[in-house]
């Protein structure tokens, strides 16, 4: 008996309508170099850095699924993707390369993705040309490549040192055994020299003005232990899971950027005493608000959660925000994308506006706040967003600019 998958074709928005590509499917890699973005895609069709952290999300939650089944993608990598950075629309093909976990199959031979425990080995007896062992390491290695490529717009690999006056030499140690970061903060040996790089692809490739840190401190975390605890001891590589956790904690740090001409749109807020946009150099001028979460324990007794909601005008509150034991699906099932709160900037006071919480507590003031009413946002104020185990309580922050 013959199984097959149906699948479904892709949606126009998939193909470029016009410039240099008209007709093209927008492939993943075309929006993960820098030289290619900035002298063939029109601005408008690059859509926001915004965008790109929803893109990473999917393709870490589509990973994480396939992972929790007991399979792996034998060839994750950005040739077997298809993006809508505007509609914020993701699609891993190519569905042969499914595997099981350490079953023999065909790894690509291009190395931007291949973990160098692969690329240092493949000429052993235990590979064959083209042929490895793939596993859920190995997909990690990918997954953090192209997380880097699709916020940064440059491999994190593929810097200035030289091994080797062969090619082909220097490419396996680069990519393999001698592979090293190129933000490495204590061996900057593979930094980019940037009198070496194409003005084209600047500023993205001058890792000193748009360095990885601008990410934010969850992701920056993400990246060290991917490229630098874990580069060389695969264990150590932050899982599928771990993306999915930090790409949604830090989307609630983002900001939109006041100037107009600013290509990214977004940047994440880094806890500065001026906060200012890393790609246009913009300062920050409106006042805003930080939402600090905390839950109880078992002891009753509120912690930190190590997550915050930036708020500006016009932001929400979802249901994910609520309780500490949200699952990372739950962020993508479609009920819970209804704003519980929303947030309003109104005659110089920050407001929040209960949109269904029924057990909504001003704890400053020990009073409920009912479903349609509002409650102030002022320095310290304290928020109950339930009474249910696991759901969390809001200290503000006011920040002014």
């Amino acid at each position: 008996m013959a199984v097959g998958v149906i699948t479904l074709p892709l949606n126009k928005r998939f193909f470029f309508e016009k410039g240099r590509f008209i007709g093209q499917l927008k492939e993943c890699k075309l929006f993960t170099s820098a030289r290619i973005r900035n002298k063939y895609i029109e601005t408008e069709q690059k859509g926001s850095w915004r965008n790109y952290y929803q893109i990473c999300l999917k393709i870490a939650q589509i990973t994480k699924l396939i992972h929790q089944v007991g399979l792996i993608y034998s060839d994750l990598s950005y040739n077997n993707i298809v993006i809508d950075p505007l509609t914020e629309g993701a699609y891993l093909v190519s569905y042969d390369q499914l595997t099981t976990s350490n079953t023999p199959c065909y790894i690509s031979p291009h190395c931007d993705f291949v973990a160098p425990e692969y690329i240092a080995n493949r000429n052993s007896s235990h590979h064959d040309n083209n042929w490895g062992w793939a596993n859920i390491e190995t997909n990690n290695h990918a997954l953090a490549i192209l997380i880097y490529q699709l916020l940064l717009y440059r491999h994190p690999l593929r810097g200035g040192k030289v091994h080797d006056l062969d090619a082909t030499k220097d490419e396996e140690l680069s990519m393999g055994k001698m592979a090293l970061f190129i933000e490495h903060p204590t061996d900057q040996s593979n930094r980019p020299k940037v009198q070496n790089i194409s003005p084209i692809e600047l500023p993205q490739g001058d890792v000193t003005k748009l360095p990885y840190t601008i990410c934010g401190p969850y992701i920056t975390d993400l990246f060290d232990k991917a490229f630098i605890h874990g580069l060389h001891n695969p264990i150590k590589r932050p899982t599928a899971k771990d993306w999915v956790i930090a790409l949604n904690k830090t989307m609630d740090l983002l900001l939109p950027c006041k100037n107009q001409e600013c290509e990214s749109k977004w940047f994440v807020f880094d806890n500065s005493k001026k906060t200012k946009c890393p790609f246009c150099g913009n300062d920050y001028s409106d006042d805003f608000a930080v939402l600090n979460f905390y839950s109880s324990n078992n002891n009753g007794k509120f912690l930190y959660d190590n997550h915050k909601l930036i708020v500006y005008d016009n932001q929400y509150l979802y249901k994910w925000h609520k309780n500490r034991f949200t699952t990372t699906e739950d962020v993508f099932l479609p009920e819970n994308k209804v704003p519980i709160a929303d947030f309003h900037f109104q005659n110089g006071k920050w407001n929040m506006i209960n949109r269904s919480l029924p057990e909504l507590w001003d704890k400053d003031t020990d009073t409920k706040i009912e479903i349609g009413q509002a409650v102030e946002l002022t320095e310290g104020k304290k928020i109950l967003l339930g009474k249910n185990d696991g759901d969390r309580l809001i200290i503000v922050q006011l920040v002014s600019n």
